[in-house]
C-alpha cells in the first residue's frame, strides 16, 4: 500500500514491453499499405473457404465490425491503431467478396436438359477435345420460363457444320445437351462450378447439329468486337500458317485457331504465358511506348528541357494501356494486367517509384476489389509472386550499386535474374495448380522470353501503327520470324528427356499458407515479420511432401473409380468419363492416359478398403448384383427404382448426386469416407443458385 499523496511507480518491466511493442509497431509504418493489401486478401480467402454462406445477421456483424475498427484504428495513438485497422481491411476483404457473390448471382440450369438451344455469341475459344466452343448470353430454353434461365451457357460443337460460321455478336440457335456446371472431379478439387458462378454460367454441354442463324436483323453495333475480328483475320493473311495464329493470340486473345501440338509443346516447355495476354505482354507494350516516346522527346533539345519526358512518356502509354485491354478481349488476366499498368504509369507520372511493394500492393488491391473471387485463381498468385519477387530482388541488388545494370553484360545478368527469380516465385504456385513442373523451364524462357521482347513485340506494334498507311508487311514478317523461333524453342524443350515431371496435387491447406508466408516475407523489412514468413513456407512445403492421396476415387457419375496401387492409380474403364480420369491422374502427379491406367494389372481393390465394382449400363448392373456379397460396394450410372435387397452396398446415381465425388482412406475404425459436397459446403454456386 502507499501512503496518501505518494505516486505508484512505473513497472520498469511493464514500461519495457510497451516501448517494445510500440517499436515494433512503428516499423509497420512504413508498409502499411502491404500489410494492409495482405490482411484484406486473408478476408476474401476466409470467405471463400467458409462451410457455409454467411448469414444476414453475420453479414451486418462483418460491417459494423469493419467499421468499429476504422473508428478505433483512427482514435488510437503511438502505433496502436495499426492492428485494428489490419482487423478493419479483413473485415472489408470478407465483405467485398460477399458483395461480389451477390452481385453475379445468375439463375444455374438445375437439370440436365436437351432441346433447342438460341443465344448471341459473346466468345469462341477452342476447347480441350479441340471443338469450337461458344459462350451465348440472352439465352433462350425450350419451355424453360425466362426467370430460370442462365443468364450464359458455354457450348462445344462437336459437328458444328459447314452452314453457319459462328462470329462474336451473331444470334444462333442450335440443339444441346445441357447440365449445371460440374462440382470437383474429387473433394477438395478445382470447384468449376464456382469457377463458371463467377463468369455468369449456368450451364454447360455440347451439340451434334450444324449452328443456324436464329435471327437476320442486325443486333447493336458491337465495335470493339468487329475491330478483334478484323484484326485477327489481318494477322492471319499476312503471316500465313501458325505464326498468324499466334500473333492473333498475343494482340486479340484469339486463340480459336491455335495448333494444339503447338500450346501443348508451350505447355511442356513453361512458354504457355507467352500466350495469355497479362502481365509480360502489357509490360512489353508500356516499356516500347515509353521507350519510344522518351527517345522522341529526347530528339528535340527545346522540348525535352522543358517538359518531364518520363511523364510525358507515361502520359502517351495509358491509351495503349486501355486499347489493348479493349482489343484483346478485356479477360481477367489482361485486367489484372491493366491495372498493374496503370498503377505504375500512375506512380511514374506523379514522380514515385514505379517499381515497389506499395505499388504491388495497390495493384492487389484494386483487383481483389474488383474481382475478388481472382485470389483462387493461378493467374492472380503467379502474377503477383513474381512481380513481388522481382521487387524485391532488384531493389536489394539496387542498394548495393548499379554499376552491374550497365551495358550488354548488365542487360544478361537482369535477363537472367529476371528469369531465375520469376520462375522461382511462382513455381510452387504452378506445380499446386498444374500438378507439372517444367525441368528446362528456365532454358526455354531465357532462350525465348527475349525474342518476344525484343522481337515480336516490337515488331507487332509497329506493324499495327502501319497498318492504316498499308507498311505493316515487313513488321509482322519480323514479328512472324521472332514467333517462329520461340515455337522451335518450345518444341526443342518440349522433346527433351524429362522435360515434364509430374506433381502431387498439395492438401487445401498449403495454397494459404504459401500465399501468407510469401506475403509477411515482402511486406517485411526486418524483425519478426521475416523469420515468420519463412516459418509458413517451410510448414507448407512440409504438409505438401507429407500429402497423401485417396486410396480409392469414384466418380460423381457413377462410371469410373479408381485405386491407388504401387504402379498409380488403376482405373475401372479405359473409356468414358475422359475429362475426370485425366485430372485424378494428374493430381497423382502421374499424368498418363486413361488407357494406360485402366491397363494396369491390379484389381480394383485396396487392403482395408471394400472392393469398389462399376457396373455402367442395366447389364452390368444385373451382373454385378447377381451374388454380390457382404462389404462390396456397386457404384452405377442406372437409376434405382428400387432399392436391391442385397448384402452389398448399392450407390445411384441419386445417391452420387446427394454426395459428389467420393474419397475413401483406410483408417484404423474403418474406411473414412470423405464426399466432395461435404467439403464444398452450402454455397450459392453449390446450391444451383439459391
Amino acid at each position: 500500500m502507499t501512503r496518501q499523496g505518494e505516486q505508484c511507480a512505473p513497472n520498469p518491466a511493464a514500461l519495457g514491453i510497451a516501448d517494445r511493442l510500440i517499436e515494433r509497431l512503428q516499423d509497420l509504418r512504413g508498409r502499411r499499405l502491404c500489410w494492409g493489401a495482405l490482411c484484406f486478401g486473408g478476408g476474401v480467402g476466409t470467405y471463400y473457404g467458409l462451410p457455409a454462406e454467411p448469414t444476414a445477421p453475420l453479414r451486418l456483424a462483418v460491417v459494423l465490425g469493419a467499421a468499429l475498427c476504422i473508428l478505433l484504428g483512427w482514435m488510437a495513438r503511438r502505433g496502436f491503431g495499426l492492428p485494428f485497422l489490419f482487423m478493419a481491411s479483413f473485415l472489408c476483404g470478407l465483405a467485398i467478396a460477399q458483395l461480389r457473390t451477390d452481385m453475379v448471382a445468375a439463375p444455374v440450369l438445375g437439370f440436365r436438359y436437351y432441346g433447342p438451344v438460341e443465344g448471341r455469341v459473346v466468345g469462341i475459344d477452342t476447347s480441350a477435345s479441340g471443338s469450337v466452343r461458344l459462350t451465348l448470353d440472352r439465352v433462350r430454353l425450350d419451355r424453360i420460363a425466362p426467370g430460370r434461365v442462365p443468364g450464359r451457357v458455354r457450348i462445344s460443337l462437336t459437328e458444328p457444320g459447314p452452314w453457319l460460321e459462328p462470329r462474336l455478336g451473331l444470334r444462333v440457335m442450335t440443339t444441346a445437351f445441357l447440365s449445371p456446371p460440374s462440382g470437383p472431379a474429387e473433394p477438395g478439387g478445382f470447384d468449376f462450378g464456382r469457377h463458371a458462378w463467377f463468369q455468369g454460367i449456368g450451364a454447360v454441354g455440347y451439340g451434334r447439329v450444324p449452328l443456324l442463324l436464329a435471327d437476320t436483323a442486325p443486333g447493336p453495333p458491337r465495335y470493339v468486337d468487329a475491330a478483334r475480328m478484323a484484326i485477327a483475320g489481318g494477322l492471319r493473311d499476312a503471316m500465313p500458317g501458325r505464326t498468324g495464329q499466334v500473333a492473333a493470340a498475343i494482340v486479340v486473345g484469339d486463340r480459336s485457331g491455335l495448333d494444339p501440338t503447338d500450346t501443348q509443346a508451350l505447355r511442356d516447355s513453361n512458354l504457355a504465358h507467352l500466350l495469355a495476354i497479362s502481365g509480360l505482354h502489357m509490360g512489353l507494350l508500356v516499356g516500347t511506348v515509353l521507350g519510344v516516346v522518351r527517345l522522341g522527346l529526347a530528339a528535340v533539345p527545346p522540348v525535352v528541357l522543358r517538359v518531364d519526358a518520363k511523364a510525358v512518356a507515361a502520359i502517351a502509354a495509358l491509351p495503349f494501356v486501355f486499347a489493348y485491354l479493349a482489343l484483346s478481349g478485356g479477360g481477367v488476366a489482361t485486367q489484372r494486367a491493366a491495372v498493374m499498368a496503370v498503377v505504375m504509369l500512375g506512380a511514374v507520372i506523379l514522380n514515385r517509384r514505379a517499381l515497389s511493394m506499395r505499388s504491388v500492393a495497390l495493384a492487389a488491391l484494386i483487383v481483389l476489389v474488383l474481382r475478388p473471387e481472382a485470389l483462387v485463381g493461378p493467374g492472380f498468385q503467379m502474377s503477383f509472386a513474381a512481380t513481388g519477387a522481382l521487387v524485391l530482388a532488384f531493389g536489394a541488388l539496387s542498394r548495393r550499386g548499379g554499376g552491374w545494370t550497365r551495358g550488354l553484360r548488365g542487360w544478361v545478368m537482369a535477363l537472367v535474374l529476371s528469369s531465375f527469380v520469376a520462375g522461382l516465385a511462382t513455381a510452387p504456385f504452378a506445380a499446386a495448380h498444374f500438378n507439372r513442373i517444367g525441368v528446362y523451364g528456365l532454358a526455354a524462357n531465357l532462350l525465348a522470353v527475349p525474342a518476344m521482347g525484343s522481337l515480336v513485340m516490337p515488331a507487332l506494334l509497329l506493324g499495327m501503327v502501319l497498318w492504316p498507311i498499308g507498311l505493316q508487311a515487313w513488321p509482322f514478317a519480323a514479328a512472324g520470324w521472332g514467333i517462329e523461333w520461340i515455337l522451335a524453342v518450345a518444341h526443342w524443350v518440349a522433346a527433351l528427356d524429362g522435360a515434364v515431371q509430374g506433381v502431387v496435387s498439395p492438401s487445401p491447406w498449403v495454397l494459404p499458407l504459401l500465399g501468407l508466408g510469401f506475403g509477411a516475407l515482402a511486406c517485411s523489412r526486418g524483425g519478426w515479420g521475416r523469420p515468420a514468413g519463412g516459418v509458413l513456407l517451410a510448414h507448407a512445403f512440409a504438409i505438401w511432401i507429407l500429402t497423401e492421396r485417396p486410396a480409392v476415387l469414384v466418380a460423381e457419375s457413377g462410371r469410373l473409380a479408381g485405386v491407388m496401387t504401387p504402379q498409380g492409380r488403376a482405373l475401372s474403364h479405359a473409356t468414358g468419363e475422359g475429362f475426370v480420369a485425366g485430372i485424378w491422374t494428374e493430381n497423382d502427379g502421374d499424368p498418363t492416359t486413361q488407357a494406360i491406367a485402366a491397363a494396369r494389372p491390379v484389381p480394383l481393390s485396396h487392403p482395408g478398403l471394400p472392393p469398389i465394382v462399376v457396373a455402367r449400363g442395366k447389364r452390368a448392373l444385373a451382373e454385378a448384383l447377381d451374388g454380390c456379397g457382404r462389404g462390396i460396394w456397386i457404384v452405377t450410372d442406372v437409376p434405382l427404382d428400387e432399392r436391391p435387397t442385397t448384402d452389398c452396398v448399392v450407390l445411384g446415381p441419386e445417391d452420387m448426386r446427394r454426395t459428389g465425388s467420393l474419397a475413401l482412406w483406410p483408417g484404423e475404425a474403418g474406411p473414412i469416407l470423405v464426399a466432395a459436397k461435404d467439403i464444398r459446403g452450402s454455397r450459392p454456386w453449390s446450391d444451383g443458385g439459391r
